[in-house]
């Protein structure tokens, strides 16, 4: 249960548990099982909201309620990741540029765009809606488990993430994305394109980190997990419409 805790605490902003419960290592594999719990409650606010609003002023609140629920943690790192990954900068001073809390050109378009893709992904969600919204913030957050066990850490002498990586992962680590792969097999070639997506956008941004810089930082984990969740929305609307 502390695992589990520390792992609420960490990625949301649910007063659960005592405060400062902090397991760097233990609470990664909790990472989809949070993502589920926040799903759960995105998807109780969806049904909520649609008894007052239409499709898509029900889905511009979703996504205000995801960030909400974060504390805008993951959109930080999203912003931030823009910053200093666009252009050819070398290698520190885009750690440097990550590093600055001051918000850029880059970080303000990515962060519209990437919540313009998610809004109108939800308001296009028809079939299975519900189990969309369970299941996608646990896909998003279980993806930063591959960062974890692919990618050094980038910022060794310290840094939000740095504990995190203590001790590497093992493939056992990730049994919680079974479950959002096993209910995404309900939704049937809906559930299926979300799966591969999930698998090409995975692998797709690992490649581009290991290329552009040979290693990863808890912003760029923020970013994976908000590219994720856009992706996958995007998905299964389009998956809905087939």
């Amino acid at each position: 249960m502390k695992n589990l805790i520390s792992a609420i605490q960490f990625i949301t902003r649910l007063p659960v548990g005592r405060p400062g419960t902090f397991e760097p290592v233990g609470m990664i594999p909790f990472f989809p099982i949070v993502g589920l719990l926040i799903g759960a409650l995105l998807a109780a606010f969806d049904h909520a909201a649609s008894q007052l609003w239409s499709r898509n002023m029900t889905a511009i609140l979703d996504g205000v309620f995801l960030i909400w629920i974060t504390g805008a943690f993951h959109i930080d790192g999203l912003g931030d990741t823009a910053d200093g990954l666009y252009g050819n900068r070398p290698r520190d001073k885009a750690l440097r540029i990550m590093k600055d809390s001051r918000i850029g050109a880059m970080a303000l378009v990515t962060v519209i765009s990437a919540l313009a893709v998610k809004w109108g992904a939800i308001a296009d969600l028809d079939r299975h809606r519900a189990l969309f919204l369970l299941i996608i913030p646990a896909y998003a957050r279980g993806s930063m488990l591959f960062g974890f066990r692919f990618l050094s850490y980038g910022r060794p002498d310290g840094g939000t993430g740095h504990a995190l990586f203590r001790k590497p992962l093992t493939f056992g680590d990730f049994w919680g994305l079974s479950i959002p792969i096993g209910l995404s097999a309900l939704a049937g070639f809906q559930g299926l394109a979300v799966t591969v997506v999930f698998i090409a956008v995975v692998v797709a941004v690992l490649q581009f980190y290991r290329r552009r810089m040979g290693c990863i930082t808890g912003d760029m984990l923020g970013a994976m997990t908000e590219i994720m969740e856009a992706a996958l929305f995007a998905a299964a609307a389009a998956g809905g419409a087939l």
